[in-house]
């Protein structure tokens, strides 16, 4: 698994509207945003995998306003 960022003004369940990041996020302390996901990589190693699992994950976050194991939030 690898982390993705988000991009600014990007949709969270567009695996394209993410970047490979190459370490753990940081400046994703908040409670209102996806800021970014640990998934699987897509064959092309660049996009994340979003399993349904990982979007109930994500829909999970934002309802708690809380971070998860897989899920990093970010203030607007």
């Amino acid at each position: 698994m690898a982390w993705f960022s988000l991009q600014p003004s990007g949709n969270p369940i567009q695996p394209s509207d993410y970047t490979l990041l190459t370490n753990p996020p940081t400046g994703c302390s908040g409670t209102n945003q996806i800021c970014a996901v640990q998934a699987t990589p897509n064959s092309s190693g660049q996009q994340p995998v979003l399993s349904a699992a990982l979007k109930d994950e994500m829909i999970e976050a934002l309802h708690n306003r809380t971070a998860s194991t897989n899920v990093e939030l970010k203030n607007a």
